[in-house]
């Protein structure tokens, strides 16, 4: 006979899906897809296809070891593909899943209203900073 699976109860379900909860299992994949590294990182991949040193250098400032962790924790998450080829030396591809897409379309909204804005964030910064004394 059988075990009929454990289905997760109301308040499971409901934690599962609530990131304010605090053991809400979204939120670590919050995080690696909102991180700067995570961010920088799948926005890049929607031009496409990369090898690992292309998507290094188009996301400048990143190390090799942060971006191996980052990309890693995305292809996890299933927003990320790596694909390994068996030459020599090997040749690795990233590229996004749907999900990853999806994803990346909403943080390159978010990327591009942050860059429209700089303008008045560099004012704020100064009227703050002046405030402050510093």
């Amino acid at each position: 006979m059988s075990e009929m699976p454990v289905q997760p109860t109301d308040e499971h379900a409901r934690l599962v899906a609530d990131v304010f909860a605090r053991a809400c299992t979204s939120r670590v994949t919050l995080e690696h897809v909102t991180g700067r590294w995570g961010t920088l990182a799948m926005v890049a991949l929607l031009d496409g296809t990369l090898r690992f040193n292309a998507l290094r250098r188009r996301v400048s400032g990143v190390s090799e070891k942060m971006l191996a962790q980052t990309l890693q924790a995305l292809e996890r998450d299933g927003f990320v593909v790596r694909e390994a080829q068996p030459t020599i030396p090997p040749k690795v591809e990233y590229s996004l899943t749907a999900s990853g897409e999806q994803a990346a379309e909403l943080l390159l909204r978010l990327i591009d209203f942050v860059e429209e804005r700089m303008p008045e964030v560099r004012a704020a910064n100064a009227r703050y900073d002046e405030a402050k004394g510093r």
